[in-house]
């Protein structure tokens, strides 16, 4: 197959909603990128900037479509005067990230005026962002403004955490339940914390032990390994690091009341979340209860309050109780009702 029939059918699978694709390319500094726009129906698409080193150019575009996608339904889930697109820069960030890279993707971005808004995501840091920065007035995040999200995201899936429970066991409180987090990097490290703090048994996960050995330590919480975790009874299972978690290979492990976490794209594909469903087991939706890190961001779009970013953050709750409700009233799985709140409060404002 060409190369140009492979790209007609990712765009048909994936691509044929958006608004813009846009490839970037610069050859003095080697720069290669994709950013996808899927709507600005709500606002200016905000979303994350990914650096990865992926295998092929058609690999990064269904990822960026993917996710695109995934922000603008956050969101609009989320009650956020905002659109939703990603970006993706093709590279290793370990070694193939230079200001000179950095600086040809700016003068991207700044090239589409403002459609595209953008901040950090794997593979990029706040202080990426600072350089990015000099080349465009369209990102967020920077060291001078916002800067890392994550405390932020953490604290909003802490808060959607005590809708889970209150769905779950009737009562909005994670005290005496038993959590297990896997990815304890900045996110997951924080809410392992969060949770501690407020009386759960926390056990850890990572695929770097040394860390997860570390966040342990320091909340008094179990470790086991990252291999394991899917596998250990507990009431909600949190997953925060990267790749999918529930696939067919894993969906007969799951020994947990309710799957509530931070990462993105938790779900191999949506008949999965239908399979959760059937095995009783609760799913919060992850672009509805991982909204926090995007909330943060684009509150400086209003002049950068953080306090008043985390109550926005904590409203996060009040949003996937009415996901639960939608879903009891129309008898669908929680994942479905999430994309039918999202996909109204697009389609209402692109009429």
């Amino acid at each position: 197959m060409s190369r140009y029939h492979s790209l007609v059918g990712v765009f048909d699978r994936l691509g044929s909603e958006y608004e813009q694709v846009v490839y970037g390319h610069d050859a003095a500094s080697g720069l290669r990128t994709i950013i996808a726009v899927f709507s600005t129906a709500l606002g200016p698409a905000l979303g994350g900037t990914r650096m990865w080193p992926y295998t092929t150019e058609d690999a990064a575009l269904v990822d960026v479509l993917r996710l695109g996608r995934a922000m603008a339904y956050k969101a609009a889930a989320a009650g956020l005067a905002l659109g939703g697109g990603k970006a993706v820069i093709i590279g290793d960030p370990t070694t193939d990230k230079t200001p000179e890279r950095l600086r040809a993707y700016g003068r991207v971005v700044e090239g589409l005026g403002g459609a595209y808004i953008t901040t950090a995501d794997v593979g990029t840091t706040v202080h990426d962002l600072d350089v990015i920065a000099e080349t465009t007035s369209y990102v967020t995040g920077t060291s001078k403004a916002s800067g890392d999200p994550s405390p932020t995201t953490a604290y909003g899936v802490y808060h959607g955490m005590l809708a889970v429970a209150e769905r779950v066991f009737g009562q909005a409180s994670l005290e005496g339940r038993h959590v297990v987090v896997t990815g304890v990097g900045k996110v997951g490290g924080a809410l392992a914390k969060l949770l501690a703090g407020a009386g759960a048994h926390v056990t850890v996960a990572d695929i770097r032990r040394d860390v997860a050995d570390s966040v342990a330590a320091d909340i008094g919480a179990d470790v086991v390994e990252a291999t394991e975790a899917a596998g250990v009874a507990c009431d909600i299972f949190a997953p925060c690091a990267l790749g999918p978690v529930v696939t067919d290979e894993t969906l007969d492990r799951f020994k947990c009341r309710a799957i509530a976490g931070a990462a993105n794209n938790q779900l191999a594909t949506p008949a999965h979340g239908r399979a959760l469903a059937d095995l009783g087991i609760v799913y919060a939706p992850d672009y509805v209860i991982n909204a926090g890190g995007l909330i943060n961001v684009e509150d400086e779009l209003h002049g950068y309050d953080p306090a008043r970013a985390r109550r926005k953050a904590e409203a996060i709750a009040d949003t996937l109780r009415e996901v639960f409700r939608i879903a009891a009233d129309q008898q669908i799985p929680p994942a479905d009702a999430a994309d039918h709140l999202a996909e109204t409060r697009i389609r209402a404002a692109s009429r």
